[in-house]
């Protein structure tokens, strides 16, 4: 597929990117204002020029094939320069308005929260024209499937067809509000006398690992029963503040809150084991899929990351 779609003229690619967006080549008919027969002939163009097929018909509903999904974010980079070009001429915009289009991200919230919601924040100044749809979960996402252009994710071994590039590390500890007796903490095992507070889902009991920043090698190993568990990390917080409890959290979370001596590191010397990895890495497809946008928001978070020591 690679020459035969370099090869494509803008149109082809912007109707192609058109017809996915309208789901339905009635939809894209009536958007476009063509007939359905006109939409089908230029898609029937489209595929011969490429030789593979770019829809899954069904009597249903109109899905992509893999060479569809493939060819899909740059016939929407395409298709979103278009607009934006006609958005500038409309609105009498300066050439030197900095990208345009459309930038879609996926992160976990805990990171959008403590770190990338400001950092966007300046980006889209520096970038007005530029529209970001930012989707927060902690599951996983394809960039493929689920038409995302930067997915933030934690991870040590990043998917080989991606691009990787390494944001900040993280390292999990132990915190609670200063006012807590008996603290620090002078080893792991005495966390299991007290009340915690645990991300994840629902669970009577947990298992956790610690290492010595002295002696990584040596995993001390305890096994908790949580006062709270939940899935989001901003409630954990929050009850650690009033007392309620020890939080185990991120780094780039907890460090404004032990700045404004509102928590307390617990457990000083050691961090949590986090299986997984520890490295939140920035996931783009590969050239010349991945957008001018993308690759031009990934290497600025990151210049904007080192200064900070967060690397």
């Amino acid at each position: 597929m690679g020459p035969a779609a370099a090869a494509l003229d803008a149109n082809a690619l912007e109707l192609f990117a058109r017809i996915v967006a309208a789901g339905s080549f009635a939809q894209a008919a009536r958007e476009l204002h063509l007939t359905r027969a006109a939409v089908s002939r230029r898609v029937a163009v489209l595929e011969e020029q490429l030789g593979v097929p770019l829809f899954a018909r069904t009597t249903r509903a109109l899905g992509l094939t893999e060479a569809g999904r493939r060819l899909s974010a740059r016939a929407r980079a395409v298709a979103e320069a278009a607009e934006a070009a006609r958005r500038g001429f409309r609105r009498g915009a300066s050439a030197d308005a900095g990208l345009v289009g459309t930038l879609r991200i996926t992160t976990f919230p805990a990171f959008a929260e403590a770190v990338l919601a400001p950092l966007l924040a300046r980006f889209q100044t520096r970038h007005p024209a530029l529209r970001l749809e930012l989707r927060l979960t902690n599951r996983p996402v394809d960039l493929l499937r689920d038409d995302v252009d930067i997915a933030f994710r934690l991870t040590d071994k990043p998917p080989p067809d991606w691009v990787a590039t390494p944001m900040l590390t993280m390292t999990a500890r132990a915190y609670a509000a200063p006012r807590r007796s008996g603290l620090p903490l002078a080893h792991p095992r005495d966390l299991a006398r007290e009340p915690c507070l645990l991300f994840g889902p629902p669970t009577e009991q947990a298992t956790m690992s610690w290492q010595h920043e002295a002696d990584e090698a040596t995993l001390a190993v305890v096994t908790l029963e949580p006062v709270l568990v939940a899935d989001g990390l901003a409630m954990l917080v929050a009850a650690a503040r009033h007392g309620r409890g020890v939080a185990f959290l991120p780094d780039f979370m907890a460090a404004p809150l032990l700045a404004a001596g509102q928590l307390v590191d617990v457990l000083p010397g050691w961090r949590l084991h986090v299986t997984g990895g520890r490295t939140v890495q920035a996931l783009t497809a590969p050239l010349p899929e991945a957008s001018a946008a993308a690759r031009e928001l990934v290497r600025w978070i990151r210049a904007e990351l080192e200064p900070a020591g967060r690397r």
